[in-house]
């Protein structure tokens, strides 16, 4: 799955919090935040005192960062509500960020059939 097909993927399904997302459409989802994210700080430190733009843009993809979590959590037949982890400071991160570089659960499980990488 490339950097393109997995953005679409994520923001075509934007509040769908059931089913799988395989590793790369995850990855690729958090890279394109990260980029979004110095983009609009950069542009806001040119044209605004503020983080207006910034703010709107992670506003704007708070739903879908979401879905995908929840998603990859079910690809390894976790709940999303192991997503309430980030909630904990440092900890609760470490334990998310293993989570998701994990092998998602080959076959189907009972979020759903495996899905294409």
């Amino acid at each position: 799955m490339s950097f393109q097909e997995a953005v679409q993927a994520v923001l075509s399904k934007y509040a769908t919090f059931t089913g799988r997302a395989a590793r790369p459409e995850f990855w690729w989802f958090m890279l394109f935040v990260f980029i979004v994210n110095i983009i609009t700080g950069i542009v806001d430190g040119m044209l605004f005192d503020g983080q207006v733009l910034n703010t709107v843009a992670m506003l704007a993809l708070i739903v879908p960062q979401l879905a995908v979590g929840a998603r990859r959590l079910h690809d390894i037949d976790r709940s999303g509500w192991w997503l309430l982890l980030a909630l904990v400071p440092v900890v609760g991160w470490i334990v998310l960020i293993y989570f998701n570089v994990q092998p998602g659960q080959p076959g189907e499980n009972r979020f759903g059939p495996q899905p294409v990488a």
